[in-house]
């Protein structure tokens, strides 16, 4: 059985919803990030040497970051649904979105979050942050055009994956003026297996 180590308020969730939208039987422990310094807990470090969330546990092997875990979940229990054919010809475009998101579309994202915190001293850095933001939105508006999801009508693993991205730019206000990644965000956050959960994994505050 797979066991999910969950870090509250993190990109964790897009595991929680996939085994929720995978139907398998799973367990869950929880984790609460420290009041003061808003980090994992240590116990984390037990688990894996980052001391980082998600974290899964299955058939004696630990695997952490997202991407992985997504593809190794879906390769495993997703009997075709969430991923195309390996010799398709959307394999490809689907393996690019996967590790687009943490490879390209959550770093500015991330030194927008740090640089916030410096004050006045992040300004010479916030036109070159917000304009990686708009590139990395705009390039994802167009791979959206005329389509639901990242490969088509049905939505696959890479949408999962994705949907931390479009949950942080629509909570900070970057959707407004792309119509494509707000119905991207509307029809993810509107799954049943997405609200599930958020009913077990509790809400997050995208960190």
């Amino acid at each position: 059985m797979v066991l999910l180590h969950h870090l509250e308020h993190s990109r964790s969730h897009r595991v929680l919803w996939f085994l929720e939208e995978l139907g398998i039987d799973y367990e869950i422990k929880t984790y609460q990030r420290d009041p003061e310094t808003n980090l994992a807990p240590p116990e984390l470090k037990q688990v894996h040497p980052l001391g980082k969330s998600p974290v899964i546990e299955d058939k004696g092997r630990v695997i952490a970051e997202t991407g992985a875990i997504l593809e190794y979940l879906s390769d495993t229990y997703g009997e075709g649904r969430f991923a195309p054919a390996k010799d398709s010809p959307e394999h490809l475009d689907y393996l690019q979105w996967i590790h687009f998101v943490e490879g390209s579309a959550m770093l500015p994202f991330l030194l927008s979050l740090y640089t916030s915190r410096l004050g006045d001293a992040a300004a010479p850095l916030m036109p070159r942050i917000m304009g990686e933001i708009d590139n990395h939105l705009d390039y994802m508006e167009g791979a959206l055009e005329g389509r639901d999801f990242l490969l088509g009508s049905e939505i696959s693993a890479a949408d999962f994956n994705m949907s931390f991205v479009t949950d942080i730019a629509n909570l900070q206000g970057f959707l407004a003026k792309r119509p494509n990644l707000k119905g991207f965000t509307e029809r993810t956050q509107s799954r049943d297996g997405y609200k599930r959960a958020l009913e077990k994994g509790g809400p997050y505050r995208f960190v």
